[in-house]
């Protein structure tokens, strides 16, 4: 009875995420904009004090205008994956954003700044095009939780934010280099004390002394898999994983088929996940559950790891298969064992001393 309420729970939480892939988050800073532009044009108004200077200041408009390309929306959308109304969240110590026009920093005019700090939301208010701007002539305006407005360029923005979204910001955590290299040491750390906590208690660990459940040997391979689909999307397709980064969806089927199939492929890593730890725990004693376990959890970070990393450089494509193939052949002779213990009933590949009590089967 606790195995069927433990699976009718695992079910619900899967149903409850499949159903959230297709929510999308709505900030308030989208339907704060349009009324916070208005309000910041009312008061420049009303701070000009007069027609004449609101003449000068449409004459000083009229100049730049010539300096300024209009924003195409849907092809900057197309191509750049961003427009207005965009939510970013700072991730750098700080965002710097020019409180003048941008034709007045490109003229070399007297400008000042202020700072955006780490971790608030943003949104993307206006887009300007400055062609004379050898630098970058894209310039982006800002307007914070604070309602303040500001410009920077696209380069300098993009890199020290990340889109709102929290698949997005766990993408981004995960593309890290700091992050990979503090997870090569530690998976390299954990597999060599499990290997040697296994061999010294002769413990089950997947490819190697496995337990008889198809399982594990599919969810390794499945994370391999997925590590290298992943490495070429982002090799052969940058664009399309670009899109997915900026509008991700946990729907697979709301997705182009490269994405498509990486989404599937993920899904398929949980619900397989889900069915190893319910096997082991079926075959395997809790002492011996956690260790298995642990085991393969080094044994996945380190496939995530080696082909996500080598397919960058093609060498985890012939990797890939070797793999697949070597899993494969160690399960399937694994499988083929017919004979058992006397002792202790553990599978054995032939007759003679059991591995695991040292009891001799004739």
């Amino acid at each position: 009875m606790k195995r069927y309420c433990s699976v009718l729970f695992v079910l619900l939480i899967g149903l409850n995420l499949l159903l959230t892939g297709c929510y999308h988050k709505k900030t308030p800073s989208s339907f704060r904009l349009s009324d916070s532009i208005q309000e910041a044009q009312i008061s420049r108004k009303i701070e000009a004090g007069g027609d004449s200077i609101l003449k000068q200041k449409d004459s000083a408009e009229d100049e730049w205008q010539g300096m300024t390309s209009k924003v195409d929306s849907l092809s900057f959308r197309i191509k750049h994956h961003y427009s207005q109304g965009f939510n970013f969240v700072v991730v750098s110590d700080s965002l710097m954003l020019l409180r003048q026009q941008p034709e007045e920093a490109v003229n070399g005019m007297t400008t000042d700044s202020f700072a955006v700090k780490k971790g608030k939301e943003v949104v993307v208010a206006d887009i300007r095009i400055l062609p004379n701007d050898k630098q970058d002539s894209v310039w982006v305006q800002i307007a914070t939780e604070d309602y303040a407005f500001g410009w920077t360029h696209e380069g300098r923005l993009l890199k020290k934010v990340d889109p709102a979204d929290p698949i997005s910001q766990f993408i981004s955590t995960f593309s890290n280099i700091h992050l990979l290299i503090f997870l090569i040491i530690i998976s390299v750390i954990g597999v060599g004390y499990l290997a040697r906590k296994i061999l010294k208690k002769n413990a089950h660990i997947v490819h190697f002394n496995d337990i008889s459940s198809f399982y594990p040997t599919l969810l390794a391979v499945i994370v391999a898999l997925s590590a290298a689909f992943y490495a070429s999307i982002q090799l052969f397709a940058p664009e399309t994983w670009r899109e997915f980064y900026f509008h991700p969806s946990l729907n697979p089927f709301s997705q182009p088929l490269l994405l498509n199939i990486f989404l599937v492929l993920v899904w398929a890593m949980l619900i397989i996940g889900i069915a190893t730890i319910d096997d082991v725990r079926r075959l395997l004693r809790s002492g011996d559950t956690l260790l298995y376990l642990s085991g393969l959890g080094a044994v996945c970070a380190v496939n995530y790891i080696v082909f996500s990393v080598l397919t960058l450089y093609y060498i985890g494509y012939p990797l890939l298969i070797a793999y697949i193939y070597y899993a494969f052949r160690v399960y399937l002779r694994k499988s083929s064992e017919t004979y058992y213990c006397g002792n202790c009933g553990v599978r054995l590949h032939r007759k003679g001393r059991c591995p695991q009590c040292g009891a001799v089967n004739e």
